[in-house]
């Protein structure tokens, strides 16, 4: 365990994530305080390079690969808007409409934005991973030890570097990295260190013209959710622990190697670091009807009108029930995955690291709501016989879905960029041949994603992608 403590010494935290302040419209502070404003205040503590004086930033560069932590923080703070005031401007020249107390100086106006009060002044960020070795943690204390602020200059701070469990006051939150949150925070990645040296060197040369606006590239967002202590939180759905890229698009009639090498890749992975792999994974060692293990699924490019089918990333879903430590150590050994190799297949992979582009591979993709499914992979039947609503009904409440008020059914896609399979490249050897194929499903309400249904769930097949126009889910109709 490897956490880093912050408290706020004013009681007060004031800082401008978005830069939104200077509108004179926000209406609520950024919170809880981002790890990438963590990384900075590291950053601004001792520079980098040969701008260091007791350190040889070698911590900043482990620091920046961090995946996003958990952090601890209170739920529900105070957000005090504050009033606009007149500051003198420092011009170098004469003015009109000038003070009266400063002759020939002009007002100008500063938005301070808004400060957050929380009720417990402590922010906690903590990372579960093997602490790290002395050197790391002797120049990360140097460093925190020389912070004396975060956000503005109004909100000093005391930072500690933490190698034991935190105290956290049970009034406090648990903000834990989700990629089906609804909080974006921002956290530091790999390469940020070159941007930010790049805009010191800009500032040096250009002054206050250099803004961070013109970098971009430094604000990675990543998404979270919140975790009140004591509360009670919505039925477990299952959910994907880890989202990948691959190096290079694959041709979407490789799905079933594609999933199968990933799924080999990732017991590999876990049996080395972890030992034996839990059944979840595997799908072996269970004894009760209506299971649901692992879904190994490929992310193709689908339902857009220049939309190939070309697979361009990885996921994996792990089902309701799954424990936090389980999930976790799933999660490690997927992101741990560097390559797949197979029939036909050899491509790099890498977690994905918050790219807009691909759409594909990205997780908002995959993750959103919609009354309309349609089947980007086909979808195995469960058995033979007609497709009918009760059998589509049947087949969705054994992916933990709702039945659907109306559906079609095809031989071939539905969408542009929908695969059409051939039998070989669907069922496996030695295995029952049953049929498949093409579906658009319609809700009530709107269903949140991944949507995976059918037989071959585990292994990509099924894997639906939200309709245009997903709202329209009354005028369905059964073919």
């Amino acid at each position: 365990m490897f956490a880093i403590s912050v408290d706020l010494l004013h009681g007060t935290f004031r800082g401008d994530g978005s830069g939104a302040s200077s509108t004179g419209l926000l209406t609520r502070g950024e919170w809880p305080p981002s790890p990438a404003r963590l990384f900075g205040a590291l950053v601004a503590a001792d520079g980098t390079g040969p701008r260091c004086r007791v350190t040889d930033g070698s911590e900043l560069k482990w620091f920046e690969r961090l995946p996003p932590p958990v952090i601890h923080a209170d739920h529900e703070p105070h957000h005090q808007v504050l009033l606009p005031r007149f500051v003198v401007e420092h011009s170098g020249k004469p003015a009109r409409n000038t003070h009266q107390e400063y002759l020939g100086r002009k007002g100008v106006e500063v938005r301070s934005g808004v400060r957050v009060a929380p009720r417990v002044p402590r922010i906690t960020y903590v990372w579960e991973m093997q602490t790290p070795g002395a050197p790391i943690l002797d120049a990360l204390r140097l460093r925190v030890a020389r912070i004396g602020y975060l956000g503005t200059s109004d909100s000093p701070a005391r930072v500690r570097v933490l190698r034991r469990p935190p105290d956290v006051d049970g009034r406090s939150a648990a903000f834990t990295p989700d990629q089906s949150g609804d909080l974006a925070i921002a956290v530091p990645a790999e390469g940020d260190l070159l941007i930010l040296d790049a805009m010191y060197e800009a500032w040096c040369d250009r002054g206050a013209s250099v803004a961070r606006s013109h970098f971009p590239a430094l604000r990675h967002e990543a998404s979270y959710r919140s975790l009140r202590a004591g509360v009670s939180t919505q039925r477990d759905r299952g959910g994907v622990v880890a989202w990948l890229r691959l190096g290079a698009p694959v041709s979407g009639r490789r799905v079933s190697v594609v999933t199968a090498c990933f799924k080999a890749a990732l017991l590999s992975k876990y049996q080395s670091h972890f030992g034996e792999p839990p059944p979840v994974l595997h799908g072996h060692g269970f004894s009760e009807r209506g299971y649901d293990i692992a879904r190994f699924l490929a992310l193709p490019d689908a339902g857009f009108p220049r939309s190939r089918g070309r697979i361009f990333g990885l996921a994996l879903w792990l089902p309701p029930g799954a424990e936090s430590v389980e999930r976790r150590r799933c999660r490690d050994a997927a992101h741990a995955v560097r390559r797949l190799t197979g029939s036909g297949v050899d491509v790099r992979v890498a977690p994905h690291d918050g790219a807009e582009r691909p759409l594909a591979a990205n997780p908002s993709r995959w993750t959103r709501s919609s009354r309309r499914w349609v089947t980007a992979f086909p979808a195995i039947h469960e058995r033979r016989g007609p497709v009918t609503l009760a059998e589509l009904s049947r087949w969705c409440r054994h992916a933990g879905l709702p039945a659907p008020l109306a559906f079609r059914s095809t031989r071939g896609p539905l969408v542009c960029g929908g695969v059409d399979l051939a039998p070989v490249e669907v069922n496996r050897p030695g295995r029952p041949r049953l049929p498949y194929s093409h579906v658009e499903l319609w809700f009530k309400e709107p269903i949140r994603g991944p949507v995976v249904v059918g037989a071959g769930r585990q292994r990509g097949f099924g894997l639906c992608v939200p309709a245009r126009g997903g709202g329209d889910g009354k005028n369905g109709r059964q073919s």
